[in-house]
């Protein structure tokens, strides 16, 4: 796939996420806005972009077909922990916001912003850290890998003649 495709489907679903983001804010701080609401409705918001985007991503810009379930959910945990980097930047431009303007507006404003960024950092730590799949290793004899990383590995192996 060109880098062009690439950029202009990421961005599409980057939006798009963020659209679903937003938008459980809103009716997360429409339902309630009491002690901690914000919180909570950062908290959603983020759950909900969080699935859409791993969905999007894994099929549509990373073309990842996991083998099983179990392979699913170990990426989508890896997916999830290089998130916490990026909501760090995207709950903290968001918060930024509130405390510098005061206004819902400017809170979602900095949402956005936050998101952008954010989201640009996930697509090169996705890239380089979640979906770059290497070819499976081999399996040894007793199911553990074959090759340096096997400590019997040297002891059962015969050493080239010189």
């Amino acid at each position: 796939m060109r880098a062009a495709t690439i950029a202009v489907r990421y961005a599409l679903f980057a939006a798009a996420a963020t659209g679903v983001n937003l938008a459980t804010q809103a009716v997360s701080l429409a339902v309630y806005d009491g002690t901690y609401g914000l919180y909570l409705a950062m908290a959603l918001g983020t759950g909900t972009g969080l699935l859409l985007k791993y969905a999007l991503d894994k099929r549509f810009i990373f073309s990842f077909k996991p083998t099983n379930l179990r392979e699913d959910f170990g990426t989508f945990v890896l997916y999830t922990a290089m998130s916490v980097v990026t909501t760090i930047i995207f709950w903290g431009t968001e918060l930024l916001f509130d405390y510098l303007f005061e206004s819902r507006i400017a809170l979602f404003i900095g949402a956005a912003i936050g998101l952008a960024i954010g989201y640009t950092t996930k697509y090169f730590l996705s890239k380089h850290f979640v979906f770059s799949r290497r070819p499976p290793r081999r399996r040894g004899g007793r199911g553990r890998p074959t090759g340096a990383h096997d400590p019997d590995h040297a002891a059962r192996s015969p050493r080239p003649s010189a």
